[in-house]
């Protein structure tokens, strides 16, 4: 269960900075309450992950997973150009937290 929590934990990163990005610093009251709501809960998430898991690999997944889904949201809005490089780094960080759990 710890694993699941996590892993939407890490999701909820990618929407609150998503939202943080959207809010023009926090002038926007949509992206802004969007942003308070899913820091709130991605952080409670990761907390109560590490009641069972390692802060190192809980910290690490968290935070790759947030970030490759960020990057990835907004390659695909058009915000960040796309990128052989990009992707081949991004399939880095999803192997690296792939390989957390395994090893796990």
């Amino acid at each position: 269960m710890s694993w699941i929590v996590l892993v939407v934990s890490g999701c909820l990163e990618a929407v609150w900075a998503t939202a943080l990005s959207r809010s023009e610093g926090l002038s926007k009251l949509g992206p802004s309450v969007v942003f308070l709501v899913a820091m709130t809960l991605s952080m409670i998430g990761l907390g109560w992950a590490m009641r069972e898991l390692p802060v190192g690999t809980s910290y690490a997944v968290w935070v790759g997973i947030g970030a490759s889904l960020t990057v990835i949201v907004a390659m695909i809005s058009g915000e960040e150009p796309i990128s052989i490089a990009k992707i081949a780094c991004l399939v880095a960080i999803v192997s690296g937290v792939v390989g957390l759990k395994v090893l796990h």
